[in-house]
C-alpha cells in the first residue's frame, strides 16, 4: 500500500513541476544534475520536493544552488522530506535548508569560508557566529547575540526566559556588565530579545522630592504612615521617607499615588496661628547651661544681663533657649525651621566623649656627701655668762654654748676642752662630721577624665606658714598684750593636674601642671623650708605612647672654709683656727607622661579591674603576716572585683528576720555615702551565705555587694 501511494506521488509531483516550467525534483535517496532544473529570468526562483531523500542530497542542492561551501560531521545522517509548491529565491532556499535542519535536530555553524553542519546539542561548544545585521530577518541559523539590559537586573530576567530556550540553547547573565549571553537560532533570539524588551523598560516609580516650609518632615511621614495603618489589607503604592537635614519629604511610586499624597503633603505644610513653637529636649551626655550659649550664636540671638554675662536663658527675635538644670534639658521656643536647625546641632554636639587614662612617672635618684672639720674658742670670766674672747665659725653650733653648764649636743662628732672650775673659763669645740644621704623617690599617680575637661588629683599634707606676727606692748607690764600669728595653709606633697584633647588620628593633646614638694630638714628662723619639683607644659602624645616631659641633671660641688687671719695661715698650727666643709650633691629627676584612650566601657572596666586586683593583693599580703600582738584582729580587705557586678538579694527575702549584712559604701554622682539600714536574710538564707564570723578567716565577704549604678542613681 505505502509502495502504491508512493508511486502516485511521484507521479502528480512530476506533473506539477511540468506545469510550473522549471522545477527540481528528487524523487530517489541520489540526485543527480538533470534533476535539478533552472528558470534562465533575472532572478531565478526556486521549488524543493523531496520524499524521504537523504539529508546529504539536500545538502548537496542547496550547495549548488546558493554556492556555500559545507563540512558535514559524520554524525548528520537521516532521510528528509520536503513539499514545495511556491517558487522562492536563493536566499529562501537557504532558510527552508536551515529549518529542515533545525527539525532533524543538527545546525548550521557559520564560518570563514565554509559552513559546518554538525548537531544542535554540540553546535552552542563551536565557533558560533554573533548575530548581526544579515540575521536580522530571523532564520534558524545559531548565532549568539549579547542582549544589554538597561533598567532591571539581567539575573533576574535568566529564570523567566530559561524555558523559552531549548536545551541545545544557551543562556546567561553577565552581572558585572548587566547583560544577558544568549546562543540559539536567530528566529528564537529576535523573539527573546522582544519578550526582554517589553520587560527592560523604565518604571513609573520615579522618586519625588518635597521640600517643607512649615512642617516637619519627620511629623508629615509620621502622620502618612498612620494613614496607610488605618487600612493594613491595601497594598502599599508608595514610599514615604523623611530627610531631616534638609526637611524635606521623599516620594517614591507610581505617578497617580505621587499626586494624591502630594496634595495631602501641601495641606499639611501650612503656617500656624502662632509662629513658634516650643520642644523639650533631654541631652544625653552634654551639660544643658554649657549648650546655651553655643545654641544662642548658632540662632543669632544673645541675651545680656547685667555686665555682659551670659545666662541659661537667650530670648531675641522670638527664639527662646532656655536650660533646666535638674533634668538637664534644653527648653527651646522657635519656629520650625530654627528648631530644626538647632536639633541638628544639638545632635552633634551630645555625644559621648571618650575618656583617656593618664599615668605620671616622677623618678628622683640624688645622692648628697658632706664632710666638716674645724676648732672653735671661747674664753669668759667667771661672774658672767658671757664670753669675753670668742671664734666662732657658721656652721650651725655657737662657741659661746661651751661656757653654759649644760650645752646642746651637736651632729657628728664634738670634742670640748677647757678649764670651766676657776675663776675664769676657757674651752675649745673641736667638731668633725663626715654624712651621707641617698634619695631614690619614685611616685606613678594616674588619673582618668573625659575628653577636653581638667582633672587635678592631690596626694600630701596640707602643711601651715607663717606669714606674720603681732606683739603689742602691754598694759603697764612687761607682757604683750593679745598677740598673735598669721599663718598661710599650703599642699606639700603630689600634685596633678592634666587636661587632654583627642584629636583625630587618635593623638592626644595634654595640658599638664604636675609638682612634687617635700619640707625640708632645715629651716629658716621660726619657719619651714619646702623642696619643690614642678613642671607646667603641653604636649602631643600618640594613644598608648610614653613621652618625657622634662628633667634636671645636676652636680654640684661647694668647698667653704672659714678662718682667723693671721692666725689661721699659720702652717699646722693654723688648722686650730680654722673651719672647713666640702658638699657634694648629685640630682637626677625625670617625669614622664603616659595617656590611653578608654574607647569603651570595656576597657575601662578592665582597667578598673587591674587597679582593684592589685590592691587587693597588697591587703592579702598584709593579712597573711598578721596584725602584731593583736592575733585576734585581721587586717582591712576589699571584696573580690566580680562581687560588686552582682546584684543584691530580692526584697520580698531582706524581709525576713535573720543575718544582718552591712551594704558597702553606694557611690551616687561624685559623693560616696554609707547606708546604715542592713539587709536581712531569711534564716535558711543567712545560714547558707552569712555564717558566723570566725576568729582569724574571712567570712561573708560574698554578701558585700553594691547596688546597681540604676539603684544607686535614684
Amino acid at each position: 500500500m505505502s509502495v502504491l501511494f508512493k508511486k502516485s506521488f511521484k507521479i502528480v509531483a512530476a506533473l506539477t513541476l511540468l506545469i510550473a516550467g522549471q522545477s527540481l525534483a528528487v524523487s530517489a535517496p541520489s540526485v543527480s544534475a538533470k534533476n535539478v532544473a533552472v528558470d534562465n529570468t533575472a532572478k531565478q526562483t526556486y521549488t524543493l520536493n523531496f520524499v524521504d531523500a537523504d539529508i546529504n542530497a539536500l545538502i548537496n542542492a542547496v550547495s549548488r544552488i546558493t554556492g556555500i561551501n559545507f563540512i558535514i560531521d559524520p554524525r548528520v545522517k537521516g532521510k528528509v522530506t520536503i513539499i514545495s509548491n511556491k517558487e522562492m529565491p536563493s536566499e529562501d532556499v537557504y532558510q527552508v535548508f536551515l529549518s529542515v535542519l533545525k527539525v532533524h535536530g543538527f545546525a548550521a555553524v557559520v564560518g570563514a569560508n565554509v559552513t559546518k553542519i554538525v548537531p544542535e546539542v554540540n553546535a552552542k561548544q563551536d565557533a558560533i557566529p554573533f548575530m548581526n545585521k544579515r540575521f536580522y530577518n530571523g532564520g534558524d541559523a545559531f548565532v549568539t547575540r549579547v542582549i544589554e539590559v538597561r533598567y532591571i537586573d539581567a539575573a533576574q530576567l535568566v529564570p523567566i526566559l530559561r524555558p523559552l530556550v531549548p536545551q541545545r540553547g544557551h543562556l546567561a547573565a553577565y552581572p558585572a556588565s548587566n547583560v544577558l549571553v544568549i546562543s540559539d537560532s536567530a528566529a528564537n533570539i529576535m523573539r527573546l530579545e522582544k519578550i526582554i524588551r517589553r520587560i527592560d523598560q523604565a518604571t513609573s516609580d520615579e522618586v519625588e522630592v518635597i521640600p517643607l516650609e512649615h512642617a516637619t518632615a519627620t511629623e508629615v511621614v509620621r502622620i502618612m504612615q498612620q494613614l496607610a495603618s488605618l487600612n493594613p489589607k491595601q497594598k502599599k503604592s508608595i514610599n514615604v521617607i523623611a530627610d531631616d537635614r534638609t526637611n524635606s519629604v521623599l516620594l517614591g511610586g507610581p505617578r497617580a499615588s505621587r499626586v494624591r499624597t502630594r496634595a495631602l503633603i501641601s495641606h499639611l505644610d501650612t503656617p500656624l496661628e502662632f509662629s513658634g513653637n516650643t520642644h523639650v529636649i533631654y541631652l544625653r551626655n552634654a551639660v544643658a547651661k554649657d549648650m546655651v550659649p553655643v545654641l544662642t550664636g548658632v540662632s543669632k540671638s544673645i541675651l545680656t544681663v547685667g555686665k555682659g554675662k551670659k545666662t541659661a536663658t537667650s530670648s531675641v527675635g522670638g527664639i527662646v533657649i532656655e536650660a533646666h538644670e535638674s533634668t538637664n534639658s534644653l527648653v527651646i521656643s522657635a519656629p520650625a525651621n530654627v528648631v530644626r536647625s538647632l536639633k541638628t546641632v544639638i545632635q552633634r554636639l551630645d555625644i559621648r566623649r571618650a575618656q583617656v587614662l593618664v599615668e605620671a612617672v616622677i623618678a628622683e635618684v640624688s645622692e648628697e656627701s658632706t664632710r666638716e672639720l674645724g676648732v672653735q674658742w671661747a674664753g669668759g670670766g667667771s661672774n658672767s655668762r658671757q664670753p669675753v674672747g670668742l671664734i666662732n665659725f657658721d656652721n650651725g653650733y655657737s662657741a659661746a654654748n661651751l661656757l653654759l653648764d649644760t650645752p646642746p649636743v651637736a651632729s657628728g662628732l664634738s670634742l670640748g676642752v677647757g678649764d670651766f672650775i676657776g675663776t675664769s673659763r676657757i674651752g675649745a669645740l673641736i667638731r668633725a662630721l663626715s654624712a651621707d644621704v641617698g634619695t631614690n623617690i619614685l611616685s606613678t599617680p594616674s588619673l582618668v577624665t573625659i575628653d577636653n575637661k581638667e582633672a587635678e588629683i592631690v596626694v600630701g599634707q596640707n602643711v601651715p606658714f607663717i606669714t606674720g606676727a603681732f606683739s603689742g606692748p602691754g598694759g603697764g607690764g612687761a607682757n604683750p598684750t593679745n598677740p598673735f600669728t598669721t599663718i598661710q595653709r599650703q599642699d606639700v606633697g603630689l600634685t596633678l593636674k592634666i587636661k587632654p584633647q583627642i584629636n583625630e588620628g587618635n593623638s592626644i593633646k595634654l595640658d599638664v601642671q604636675q609638682e612634687v614638694s617635700s619640707l625640708s630638714p632645715s629651716t629658716v628662723g621660726a619657719d619651714l623650708i619646702t623642696n619643690k619639683r614642678s613642671i607646667k607644659t603641653t604636649v602631643m602624645v600618640e594613644d598608648g605612647g610614653i613621652v618625657v616631659l622634662g628633667g634636671l641633671i645636676e652636680e654640684t660641688l661647694r668647698e667653704d672654709e672659714q678662718r682667723v687671719p693671721v692666725l689661721g695661715d699659720i702652717p699646722i698650727l693654723g688648722l686650730l683656727f680654722r673651719y672647713n666643709k666640702t658638699t657634694k650633691v648629685k640630682t637626677n629627676l625625670m617625669v614622664f607622661i603616659h595617656p590611653q584612650i578608654m574607647k569603651d566601657a570595656a576597657m575601662l572596666k578592665s582597667l578598673t579591674n587591674d587597679k582593684y586586683n592589685f590592691i587587693r593583693a597588697k591587703q592579702l599580703a598584709i593579712r597573711e603576716r598578721g596584725v602584731k600582738l593583736m592575733a585576734d584582729d585581721e587586717s582591712p580587705l576589699l571584696p573580690e572585683f566580680k562581687e560588686f557586678l552582682t546584684l543584691p538579694p530580692a526584697y520580698d527575702e531582706s524581709t525576713e528576720a535573720g543575718t544582718q549584712i552591712l551594704m558597702p559604701p553606694v557611690i551616687s554622682g561624685d559623693v560616696a555615702t554609707t547606708t546604715d539600714n542592713a539587709i536581712r536574710l531569711p534564716p535558711s538564707v543567712a545560714a547558707k551565705k552569712a555564717p558566723r564570723a570566725v576568729k582569724g578567716k574571712e567570712v561573708g565577704l560574698t554578701e558585700v555587694v553594691p547596688p546597681t549604678l540604676n539603684e544607686s542613681s535614684e
